[in-house]
C-alpha cells in the first residue's frame, strides 16, 4: 500500500530556484529508481518561499530502500544544498482550517 507524505523545503538564500527546478524532478527520480506510485506529486509554495511536495511512495518498504539507495542519496546531496527541510506545522498558512498555498509547475 502507498504512503502518502508531505515535505517542506525552505531555501537557502540564494538557491529558491534551484530548489524549484529541483523539486520539478524528485519524484521522477525517485519513480527510476521504482520508489514512487504513478500518482502526480502536488507542488506548492507558501507566502515565505518554502515549497511543499506531497506525493506517494510506493510502499513503507520502499522508504526503507531509499536509504541504501545511491542514486536517491545523490539527489539527497542536492537537496542539501539549497534547502533545508522545515516541519510542516512550522508554516503560518497551517494555522488556518483551509491553509492556502500557490501552485507551482
Amino acid at each position: 500500500m502507498g504512503r502518502i507524505v508531505i515535505v517542506c523545503y525552505k531555501p537557502k538564500p540564494g538557491k529558491a530556484e534551484a530548489l524549484k527546478q529541483l523539486t520539478q524532478t524528485h519524484v521522477s527520480r525517485l519513480k527510476k529508481e521504482s520508489l514512487v506510485t504513478d500518482r502526480q506529486p502536488i507542488i506548492m509554495e507558501t507566502a515565505d518561499g518554502t515549497i511543499i511536495e506531497v506525493f506517494e511512495w510506493l510502499s513503507a518498504e520502499a522508504i526503507q530502500q531509499a536509504h541504501s539507495n545511491p542514486a536517491v542519496h545523490q539527489m539527497w546531496g542536492e537537496y542539501a544544498e539549497v534547502c533545508d527541510y522545515v516541519n510542516l506545522n512550522s508554516l503560518s498558512e497551517a494555522e488556518n482550517l483551509f491553509a492556502e498555498f500557490n501552485a507551482i509547475g
